[in-house]
């Protein structure tokens, strides 16, 4: 009897977990513009820190309050092979991100902190 309940719920657990890496099969590819468009949470160290606005036709627009958690000058974005990354006004790189879900982007910073952008507001 224990062996047949062990099993059923390893099969259990199995399929859910085959389920919820179905469902989320974006990981590590570019993101699209029509992915893009919206407000994504920034966040560093478990803590929402600001908005930034993306647009389809690859405009970026954060908030006044984003302070240092996002590199000054940001106006854009651009697909990269496994995620995207802000943009300047000339179309510089400022911070890549590496896409590690369909609503989560992570930038490693040299200084050891991660920034985050979550799809979204915190609210949501």
């Amino acid at each position: 009897m224990k062996l047949k309940f062990t099993l059923s719920f390893a099969t259990a657990f199995l399929l859910l977990a085959r389920a919820a890496m179905a469902a989320d099969h974006e990981a590590g590819v570019p993101l699209t513009p029509a992915e893009a468009a919206g407000a994504w949470t920034v966040e560093t160290g478990g803590h929402a820190i600001c908005i930034i606005q993306l647009t389809a036709n690859h405009g970026a627009s954060p908030a006044q309050n984003c302070g240092d958690s996002l590199p000054a000058g940001v106006t854009g974005w651009t697909a990269t092979p496994d995620g995207m990354a802000l943009t300047d006004q000339g179309g510089a790189v400022l911070a890549p991100f590496n896409r590690w879900s369909n609503s989560l982007l992570v930038s490693h910073r040299s200084s050891g902190v991660d920034v985050q952008l979550m799809r979204g507001t915190p609210a949501q």
